[in-house]
């Protein structure tokens, strides 16, 4: 019975913890997705796809959908980017 207890209560823990660190990401919303043009950066993207929103954190979440770990993208590459608020 002591078992049951302790693995319940592990298993809750997780639940929470899980919940609890995704709490601050955007709810996901239809994806969009844009073609780089000549000359763009993932600041010129950022600041078109989403004017309302502060460019780096668009920039953090374009690398983030897209799996991109560099700062640098190629003209004809399609991007995923965040929907507008």
């Amino acid at each position: 019975m002591l078992t049951l207890f302790f693995l319940l209560a592990s298993l809750a823990s997780a639940v929470l913890w899980t919940t609890a660190s995704r709490a601050d990401e955007r709810p996901p919303g239809p994806t969009r997705s844009v073609v780089v043009q000549p000359d763009d950066t993932l600041w010129s993207i950022a600041e078109r796809a989403v004017p309302e929103r502060a460019p780096r954190e668009v920039i953090r979440e374009i690398r983030a959908l897209n799996g991109i770990e560099h700062f640098y993208v190629y003209a004809g590459e399609t991007l995923i980017v965040p929907p507008r608020d």
